[in-house]
């Protein structure tokens, strides 16, 4: 393994990137089919929280992908030696409506590269991304979010954290979600990810050291947000997220939500008691 080079990796602070694109309806409402949305998506609607993740793909040429399926390191993002990269949460302002439909701009750059180590997952590298999102035609702030990268080495097949001392039981009205390996395939096609842990099994177990394949984080994350927003009973100010624990192929994941002085506090909770997500949801201000 190569020696993380903390000082080389800081290098990439302040980096940026720009990117353009349209709400496409067609792409809104390949979404609401991935997760049985229900409701009608129209154009003019505000697009659904967490739904602009579909939106401002990225496509590296086949030939420069990665063997975990991933675009080359070094770029826009740092070239972080350590083979496993997740999703490890992330904060979100929504400041107005994203509008299916409309055109916008998107501004990227690297707020932060921490070195940490953990006694579960040894040697940890945290890229931090601020992504601001305005509308092309008036230049208004939309959104903005700080998105949380995790680096790690793989663990071998298997090895998993204890159990909590007391595994969370979720409540009898909690929602549940358990995706097909079809589900996984359509949310990673929506977002162009090509990382190979949420299609591939042989080389999730091989080559990562996972028992299956991945569910993805940002799409927990989204139905949390989804959650979130009609426990609120209306706009979302803010939304924040943290993954704990891996979710794979065949769990049910059960949701729960807590109303608690106008902020929502959410948990993606696994069958063996272990949180997968938690995540925090405050209310837009009159």
């Amino acid at each position: 393994m190569k020696t993380v080079n903390m000082e080389y990796l800081r290098s990439w602070i302040g980096r940026q990137q720009h990117d353009e694109d349209t709400l496409d309806i067609r792409q809104a409402q390949l979404m609401a089919a991935t997760i049985d949305h229900g409701a009608a998506i129209g154009p003019g609607e505000p697009l659904p929280p967490l739904w602009h993740w579909i939106y401002f793909r990225e496509g590296a040429p086949a030939a420069e992908l990665g063997p975990d399926g991933h675009g080359p390191r070094g770029d826009f993002l740092p070239p972080v030696p350590l083979r496993n990269r997740m999703w490890a949460g992330g904060r979100v302002e929504f400041l107005r409506p994203l509008i299916i439909g409309d055109s916008v701009h998107k501004h990227s750059r690297v707020l932060d590269v921490q070195h940490k180590q953990s006694r579960s997952w040894g040697e940890l590298v945290f890229v931090t991304v601020l992504h601001e999102l305005r509308c092309r035609e008036d230049q208004l702030l939309l959104l903005r979010e700080e998105h949380d990268i995790v680096y790690r080495q793989p663990r071998p097949v298997g090895q998993r954290d204890p159990l909590p001392e007391t595994p969370y039981t979720p409540s009898s009205g909690a929602k549940t979600f358990t995706p097909a390996a079809t589900t996984l395939f359509r949310y990673s096609a929506l977002t162009f990810n090509g990382h190979r842990i949420h299609y591939d099994a042989d080389y999730c177990r091989r080559e990562e050291g996972y028992p299956d394949l991945v569910i993805h984080g940002p799409l927990i994350a989204t139905l949390l947000a989804g959650l979130a927003r009609q426990c609120l009973q209306g706009d979302m100010q803010s939304f924040h997220y943290r993954a704990l624990n891996p979710a794979f192929l065949g769990d049910t994941i059960s949701m729960e939500t807590r109303l608690t002085n106008g902020a929502a506090t959410l948990l993606a909770v696994l069958p063996d008691g272990r949180v997968a997500m938690e995540a925090q949801a405050t209310k837009e201000t009159p």
